[in-house]
């Protein structure tokens, strides 16, 4: 199959109040069991060429392209169960399969579709957005094609179903992949009755419309059958556009009889010719016209950059890893829609940071082929893992590349030492001097930058150290900037060696005792220090001197 999608990310989930959701017109909410198709080429009384085969018969080109839709779909989006039967049922409302417009075996159509004036007038009111490229109106939207894209609708989700390097509403093939594209944005899983309903009230706000839409897709669900496409004709009559004027009959005038003058005598012929003949000339050869080549299509994806990503917890990182599409002709394709899922995912929460924290995102290539792999966003908390992250391109064949992703927990430090590890010491009233600290990985090397936390603790009734109440002024202190005693202290970071010093801590006014200090990094790493003070020692009064 040759489906190339190339759509927009846009919305990155369609939703009821979408643009294209709007009142649009031409919409066919005739149910299956009270009509049939359209005629097709030829006649005869049974099933077979020459007739519609019931409410079951879908033109076979139309058929194939909503096959051809529901196979790249699954393709890219795996999880969105996207039934072809779905995209026929769409089809059938908005166009009954493009009948009576010409459909021909390339998906397009002899003769445009397009609805009503998106005015105000009966239906919503769209202005221009296009500037009357698609649906030839300047002034006001007109619903386009065989599936009804308005023109915005299109310009992001515009698809190359058919793989001539196109985008036209107007092929059946480009969409029909449009169409499977915008209902299984935003993660939807259709096998679900509640996405099934948003995505199709995403494409028209209308009970009805959802209620003759899943009617149509049961009954192809049940059988569908490919029949002749039907010649151009006036099947299905569109609503006028325009109010139509009311004819007024012509008024014959009434016309005075004409003077006819005078004939004049008839000149005599001159038997000698005036000019001699001229004798025949041979026409110049015009040369041959070279026929026009077919356009480039893709030919390969490539990936530029790293093919191993490595990521933290929690990190949101743009990877500078890169895809690239290119042409036949070896130069890059542009404007192609390269379609990234995050798969294989242990790490229990990694998504793409700018898709509504989604699994999946669609990226157009620049003018050099370049589609650069979107923000990742990897769980937060996660202990380690791994993910895939995919790319898929569409040409003539499928393209695949993939990035093996790992994340690694951040390295913390592991050990706090003291350079000396002399008991500490001090007599009631004096001070406890200026400590370095040294703090290590887990591998034994020093650990720069890593801010300490010191603070005076005791144990409760359960046994665990906790802070000293704020009020509790029995123990040893630090001074704050402005000299005040303080129980607790932020330290500098530790240098690139590891290192940062624990300053003066003072025992004015404490009783004799051992208390304790805890020292902990940002992630939980402790030491406990024990400050002993120790009783000054009794003086004796000298004798008095003689």
């Amino acid at each position: 199959m040759t489906t190339t999608p190339t759509a927009d990310a846009g919305e990155s989930e369609p939703t009821p109040d979408s643009p294209q959701a709007n009142d649009r017109g031409n919409a066919r909410l005739d149910l299956p069991d009270l009509v049939a198709n359209p005629p097709v080429q030829g006649t005869g009384s049974g099933p077979g060429p020459g007739t519609a085969e019931g409410s079951s018969g879908i033109p076979a080109t139309a058929l194939d392209a909503y096959r051809r839709a529901e196979a790249s779909v699954e393709a890219a989006l795996p999880n969105c169960k996207l039934p072809w039967q779905l995209l026929a049922g769409i089809g059938r409302v908005e166009s009954v399969h493009a009948s009576g417009y010409g459909l021909k075996a390339d998906g397009y159509t002899d003769k445009p579709i397009r609805g009503p004036r998106l005015d105000g007038n009966g239906f919503a009111e769209i202005r221009d957005t296009d500037k009357g490229e698609w649906d030839g109106d300047n002034i006001y939207d007109r619903a386009i094609g065989p599936m009804q894209f308005i023109p915005s609708t299109w310009a992001r989700w515009g698809a190359d179903g058919s793989g001539d390097g196109k985008r036209d509403p107007n092929n059946i093939y480009d969409a029909a992949l449009g169409a499977g594209l915008y209902l299984c944005a935003g993660d939807r899983n259709l096998s679900n009755a509640g996405h099934l309903d948003k995505a199709i009230l995403s494409y028209n706000n209308s009970r009805e419309y959802v209620n003759t839409v899943t009617s149509w897709m049961r009954q192809y669900q049940g059988g569908a059958t490919g029949v002749p496409n039907p010649p151009a004709g006036n099947y299905p009559t569109q609503p006028p556009t325009q109010p139509i004027p009311t004819p007024v009959p012509p008024v014959t005038p009434i016309t005075p009889p004409a003077v006819v003058p005078p004939a004049k005598p008839a000149p005599k012929p001159n038997p000698k010719p005036t000019t001699p003949p001229t004798k025949p000339t041979t026409p110049p050869t015009k040369p041959p016209v070279k026929p026009t080549p077919p356009p480039a299509t893709v030919s390969g994806l490539e990936v530029v950059g790293e093919r191993v990503l490595a990521f933290e917890p929690g990190q949101t990182v743009e990877p500078a890893s890169k895809v690239k599409a290119v042409l036949g002709n070896g130069k890059p394709a542009a404007r192609e829609v390269v379609i990234f899922e995050i798969e294989n995912d242990t790490t229990a929460g990694t998504v793409f940071a700018d898709n509504k924290s989604k699994k999946h995102q669609v990226v157009k290539t620049d003018a050099q082929g370049l589609a650069a792999i979107p923000r990742i966003k990897v769980a937060d908390g996660a202990k380690g893992g791994t993910f895939t992250v995919r790319a898929t391109l569409y040409g003539t064949r499928v393209f695949t590349e993939k990035f093996d992703a790992k994340v690694t927990p951040k390295p913390v430090a592991d050990k706090i030492t003291r350079t000396d590890e002399k008991p500490l010491k001090v007599v009631a009233g004096s001070s406890f001097t200026p400590q370095e600290l040294l703090v290590t990985g887990a591998d034994g090397k020093p650990f720069a930058g890593v801010a300490l936390k010191a603070g005076m603790v005791e144990k409760n009734e359960q046994g665990e150290w906790v802070p000293v109440a704020a009020d509790d002024t029995t123990g040893p202190f630090f001074k704050d900037e402005d000299g005040k005693p303080v129980r607790t202290l932020e330290l500098p970071a530790t240098d690139a060696n590891g290192k940062v010093t624990l300053p003066w801590i003072y025992t004015v006014g404490i009783e004799p005792g051992t208390y304790h200090l805890r020292l902990a990094t940002p992630e939980g790493v402790e030491r406990i220090l024990d400050l002993v003070v120790e009783k000054a020692p009794e003086t004796t009064p000298e004798p008095p001197k003689s």
